[in-house]
């Protein structure tokens, strides 16, 4: 029989998303929304790629930043926030959002006691961001991207933070206030996919 422990939290904060959790029996953790349902069967592959790179973040939804062209005064380049249709157009991303992603327990503790508060102050005042708060974190620590797993995943939910007017400009405000806060970008870019080949035709 499996065990189910609900962890409940008093204060309304996208930070407790990634608070340490106790009696933890295996180092990996699926973070993932609560409108987002994952068939068995790709939940587990996405499982076998991690335990192959488990300092990696590991997911389903890959987003990507890239430098503006136009720079003026800055202390370091700006980068713009790109979504699913600019993966889909550069064929590269550099993030996999939490929404959907395996990581390393160790990760909870860096971010909840070791990760630089006025990130975590910046997400409790915008109530975004904190899954580029973690991509940042993961990519500081590893100096490498994350991976991209090819898999079914379904949205349930009809009205989310993403669709909201202004969405991408307050993602690309994250990207380069964390920019300065880490003093570097260290989001790595990366064009390969994981996929399972007994779901495909050709080896």
């Amino acid at each position: 029989m499996i065990k189910l422990k609900i962890d409940m939290h008093d204060e309304d904060n996208l930070n407790t998303r990634f608070k340490p959790l106790n009696d933890l029996d295996t180092d990996a953790i699926f973070s993932v929304d609560d409108d987002v349902l994952v068939p068995c069967d790709t939940l587990v592959f996405a499982f076998t790629v991690w335990t192959s790179a488990q300092d990696s973040m590991v997911g389903f939804v890959p987003r990507m930043h890239w430098i503006q062209s136009e720079m003026q005064d800055a202390s370091f380049p700006r980068y713009i926030y790109g979504g699913w249709w600019s993966v889909w157009w550069m064929g590269t991303y550099s993030m996999v959002l939490s929404k959907c992603a395996f990581l390393h327990q160790k990760y909870l503790d860096l971010y909840t006691n070791h990760m630089p508060v006025q990130i975590r102050d910046y997400v409790t005042h915008k109530r975004n961001c904190e899954d580029i708060a973690m991509s940042f974190l993961v990519a500081n620590a590893t100096q490498g991207p994350p991976i991209w797993v090819k898999g079914k995943s379904y949205e349930i939910g009809t009205i989310g933070i993403s669709s909201l007017t202004g969405h991408s400009e307050h993602r690309t405000a994250c990207l380069n206030m964390f920019m300065d806060m880490y003093g570097y970008m260290p989001l790595v870019h990366s064009n390969v996919k994981a996929v399972d080949a007994r779901s495909t035709w050709f080896w």
